[in-house]
């Protein structure tokens, strides 16, 4: 498949008063047309920052892109212009937020919310856009769309909202959705409704999705790929089954180990001690050694490479190297992972009323 998007080497700053926050630290990764890419990790890891910063929406003068390339179509978007950019916002590149209270417009009917990039973008007329914003509310689920369009927000559910911001999004048939923690406030049949809903589209459409979470659950059913950050950085990325059934860095299998299963006996979750690093002085060597209990002593001196484990896999951890010892996942993790599929489907969730 060829690329519709490469990052390479982006490194985001924010200038605050207690000084330089090093937010993303040489992050690199490439989508592929109509491929789904997943980035998870913490809060606080720069996932929301390094995906903001695709749609150059991150604040000025505060944030500061320090170096690299953000390769859309072959264009890097680091040297457009900010009205170069409102042209591709929302046509090319469109975004879901996290949350749809926030991303909807309370004092404005759903229908011009959604028609307002249909006729910036596509140069429709008010009567053009009205057909076509019914069209998109039907497409993501809501009946009786026609009479919803002249609704505002607050007559809708939550889960009824984000389907809202999915059409909007959707509306000028973008070459790429960013979906930033979409479920995160839903309940769990709401959620998989709106993952469903997302693959349909996806289908239809053949847009490629980049979809942040915390979650490593919630991704399993819709990513092809899967990049785990942590402090700004890359720290694995796998396709999704690499990822589920072969982490190689103690952070994946920290993350993974903190996820129940249905088959879950214990009373407590496997945790992840301590907390993530101040990026305003970051660690030297791996940002994840002094939470890393399979830590080297070279982990505190210098930054590990990216350690190639397959053609689609790579891992920055120093248990890669050659002269490493040969350290296994804990044995929770291993049950975990072997009993994932049961979560899988269980995340899927079932067919519930959503008005």
């Amino acid at each position: 498949m060829s690329k519709l998007l490469e990052v390479k080497d982006l490194a985001i700053s924010f200038n605050t008063f207690s000084g330089e926050v090093q937010a993303v630290r040489g992050v690199s990764f490439d989508v592929a047309k109509g491929e789904t890419l997943a980035i998870v990790g913490e809060s606080g890891s720069g996932k929301s920052v390094t995906t903001k910063s695709l749609m150059r929406l991150l604040p000025t003068p505060q944030s500061v892109i320090k170096r690299g390339q953000i390769l859309f179509e072959g264009e890097d978007l680091v040297n457009k212009t900010d009205k170069e950019m409102q042209k591709i916002r929302g046509k090319d590149i469109s975004m879901i937020f996290q949350d749809p209270m926030t991303s909807l417009n309370p004092t404005m009917k759903i229908g011009n919310q959604i028609m307002e990039g249909l006729i910036k973008h596509q140069n429709m007329s008010r009567s053009e856009a009205r057909p076509k914003a019914a069209e998109l509310l039907k497409q993501v689920g809501i009946p009786h769309a026609e009479k919803r369009l002249h609704q505002y927000p607050h007559q809708f559910s939550g889960g009824m909202r984000q389907r809202v911001v999915i059409a909007m999004a959707l509306a000028c048939n973008p070459k790429l959705l960013i979906a930033d923690e979409p479920t995160t406030a839903l309940d769990v049949t709401i959620q998989a409704q709106i993952l469903e809903l997302m693959k349909d589209v996806q289908k239809e459409t053949g847009s490629s999705i980049i979809f942040i979470t915390h979650d490593l659950g919630v991704v399993a059913n819709i990513a092809d790929r899967v990049a785990v950050m942590y402090a700004g950085k890359i720290v694995e990325i796998g396709t999704t089954e690499e990822i589920f059934y072969n982490p190689q860095h103690p952070y994946t299998w920290g993350l993974l180990g903190s996820m129940p299963t249905l088959d879950d006996t214990d009373e407590h979750l496997m945790s992840i001690p301590g907390s993530p690093p101040d990026m305003l002085n970051p660690p030297k060597g791996d940002a994840f050694a002094p939470r890393n209990s399979y830590a080297l002593k070279i982990d505190t001196e210098l930054e590990p490479p990216m350690f190639k484990v397959s053609d689609t896999h790579y891992a920055a951890t120093w248990l890669l190297h050659e002269n490493a010892p040969k350290v296994e996942p804990p044995a929770e993790v291993k049950r975990r992972m072997a009993g994932f599929s049961k979560t899988g489907e269980f995340l899927k969730g079932e067919e519930g009323e959503d008005q």
